[in-house]
């Protein structure tokens, strides 16, 4: 059994906080949390509250045990682009890419072996 939150229009790039996904998928909620909240990037505290989110939706949606827990996914996607423009020499313009995310965080329960 699985559970899962999502957090929509993160004003941080998807490369950005990918970095971070990286570092914590996989592992057991308690330890992820941990590394999570001494992270100094702006990625981890986005993390850090979506996989809290998605550990209460297991526990009390779904009655799961929350200390057998474990990252099953992690998914980044790109979200809209917001398009902003600076004015440079001679006249000209360059542009400037707001880039957002669309992050998804499955929980799911270690099997007892």
């Amino acid at each position: 059994m699985e559970a899962r939150a999502t957090a929509k229009y993160l004003d941080i790039s998807p490369r950005k906080i990918r970095l971070v996904a990286h570092a914590v998928r996989g592992r057991p909620v308690q330890q992820a949390l941990a590394m999570l909240q001494f992270m100094p990037q702006k990625g981890a505290r986005y993390l850090r509250k979506l996989i809290q989110s998605a550990v209460a939706n297991a526990e009390n949606n779904y009655a799961m045990d929350v200390n057998s827990l474990y990252i099953a996914t992690i998914l980044v996607n790109q979200g809209p682009t917001q398009r902003r423009y600076r004015p440079r020499a001679h006249g000209r313009v360059s542009p400037i890419r707001k880039r957002s995310s669309h992050v998804t965080a499955i929980v799911a329960e270690k099997e007892a072996r």
